[in-house]
């Protein structure tokens, strides 16, 4: 585990490739969304090992997302995403995320997302399982803020 990332017990490595860079020769910003986005699906996938998203109609919805950009990416490089929950409300979880570039040891962004749990047959937002709640405490092992 990156020491950049002590606070963070779910991490993703994963390589910069060619293509996110842009004209200007440093990763696009639209890149980090999808290196959240891929963190974060590898979060719920971590989190669902018995299949409790695709047992129901019931999983998740990105309601907001941000990024603050620190310093500039460039290929070649490997990345180390870190993601985790940081508060819990009856509907919606927000989360955390941090980028650190192994070629230059630093923090290279920061993020975070509103993420609403959502019932696909009703099409309106659900109260978050009480299973899925158990699995987010497991995997945190650290204090998270109920809202």
């Amino acid at each position: 585990m990156n020491k950049l990332l002590d606070e963070f017990a779910f991490q993703l490595e994963m390589h910069v490739e060619w293509g996110d860079m842009d004209a200007l020769q440093h990763v696009n910003n639209v890149e980090y969304f999808k290196y959240f986005q891929k963190a974060r699906i590898a979060y719920f996938e971590k989190n669902n090992s018995d299949n409790l998203f695709t047992e129901s109609r019931i999983s998740t919805i990105l309601a907001s997302t941000q990024c603050k950009f620190i310093y500039p990416l460039k290929y070649p490089d490997t990345i180390v995403i870190g993601a985790r929950v940081d508060s819990i409300a009856n509907d919606y979880f927000t989360m955390k995320y941090a980028v650190i570039s192994n070629n230059n040891q630093r923090l290279v962004a920061i993020g975070d997302a509103k993420v609403v749990m959502f019932d696909y047959e009703k099409n309106k937002k659900t109260s978050i399982p009480e299973v899925i709640k158990e699995r987010i405490i497991e995997l945190e092992k650290t204090e998270i803020k109920f809202i």
